[in-house]
Order: C-alpha cells, then sequence, then structure tokens
C-alpha cells in the first residue's frame, strides 16, 4: 500500500505522549484467539470503546489519554491488518479474495489519512469532535464490511478443507503485529518497537513493515 499522500509534520501534538492508567498493559498484552475473526473482532470492539470514553471525558487530560489510545491502537489494527489479514484473503479466497483486499486497502489508505488529521488535534479544537466522529463514521462503516462480509468469506474458505491455512495461526501473526508500537509511553524507553510515532509508523512503506515484522521472533511477548 502506498504511504500517505498528504503527510506531513503535525502542527501540534500533546508534548508527552500521555495514556489511560491501564493503557500500557493493553498494549503490551498478547492474547490467543480460536480465529482470526475473533482477533479483529476483539479490535473493534476496543475500537469503539475508545471512541465512546474520548466523548463521555469530563477533562482535557483524560480526552488526550484516550486520544492517543484511539489513535495508536487503529494504526496497529490497520498495519496488522494489511500484514496478515489482506495477504490471506489473496491466498485463500479464489476468486474474488485480490479485489477484496484492494478494496479493504483503499478504505484504510482514507481512515488513516483522517487518523493523521485526528491525531494533531487538541480536545479544546473546535473541530475536534466533529472530526472524531467522522473518521468514526467511517470506521465504522469499514467495520461492518469487514464483520457481515469479509471475514466470513476467509473463514469458511479456511474451514473448507481445501487450503493449508489455520485461522488461529493467523490471529497470533496479527496479535503479534501489536509489537509494532510502543509499550512504553517513554520514546526513550528500553526494548522499543522500530517506530515512535504513530505518524512514523503510518508513513512507512507495509513492505518495510512486512520485512521488519517477519524478522520478530514468533513466540515473543513483548514487555510490559
Amino acid at each position: 500500500m502506498q504511504a500517505l499522500r498528504t503527510l506531513r509534520a503535525a502542527p501540534r501534538a500533546p508534548l508527552t505522549y500521555r495514556l489511560p492508567r491501564n493503557a500500557l498493559r493493553s498494549l503490551a498484552t498478547t492474547a490467543d484467539y480460536p480465529t482470526v475473526s475473533d482477533a479483529i473482532k476483539n479490535d473493534h470492539r476496543e475500537l469503539e470503546s475508545y471512541y465512546n470514553n474520548i466523548l463521555s471525558a469530563t477533562d482535557v487530560d483524560t480526552k488526550i489519554r484516550w486520544q492517543n489510545q484511539y489513535v495508536w491502537e487503529l494504526a496497529r489494527h490497520s498495519i496488522g491488518e494489511e500484514l496478515i489479514v489482506y495477504p490471506a484473503f489473496e491466498q485463500y479466497l479464489k476468486p474474488g479474495g485480490e479485489s477484496m483486499a484492494a478494496k479493504d486497502r483503499a478504505a484504510h489508505q482514507d481512515i488513516k489519512e483522517r487518523l493523521y488529521e485526528f491525531q494533531s488535534m487538541y480536545p479544546t479544537d473546535t473541530n475536534f469532535e466533529g472530526t472524531l466522529k467522522s473518521l468514526m463514521a467511517t470506521v465504522k462503516e469499514h467495520i461492518i464490511e469487514e464483520e457481515e462480509h469479509d471475514l466470513p468469506a476467509l473463514e469458511k474458505a479456511l474451514k473448507a478443507g481445501a487450503t493449508d491455512g489455520d485461522s488461529a495461526g493467523l490471529a497470533k501473526s496479527f496479535v503479534r503485529t501489536k509489537m509494532l508500537v510502543p509499550t512504553r509511553s517513554h520514546p526513550s524507553a528500553p526494548d522499543r518497537p522500530p517506530w515512535e510515532t504513530v505518524a512514523g509508523l503510518m508513513a512507512a512503506p507495509i513492505d518495510k513493515i512486512r520485512d521488519i515484522f517477519a524478522r520478530f521472533p514468533k513466540e515473543a511477548t513483548p514487555k510490559a
């Protein structure tokens, strides 16, 4: 997938990378899911929860913390799907997998550009809430398409026995992509991953991310 077409230095950003108190454990924890659909749906529910937490927060600091959590989760979720799920569409869904993957990559490009705009905003900006709602509306359209059409088609193909696909194995690989984002809030923390900012992660060519991810130990778990 191409890099962001309009990626520029964000005019403003929080001076420190603040997260909700229980967020670092979430960022650093891996889990076992019976299917890749379960792993992806879990991310979807988390995104919906973070979105609601931003809107319901009653002070600026809390809004910023949930904004940061939402931005990181959506960025790493998008990259995880592009690394693991869309290639699986192309490999196991015959015919139609390539067109499905192309459609979803195009949707992700739109989401990532909207996300880049949102991550540079402050809760006190007049269009903060409107930008978030517009972004989430696009995300929800993508979620519905994936959960009602794309993922059921993939699971059906994997269960059919005509391929050597393993949904649980795909789920484990998808969860491992969480190692691509920081597990600590400070950029100088040890054991940091290849990208320390959302902008850096989103702008990186997907081929470069794939090459680095391929050299991660298969059973490694990020430190809390």
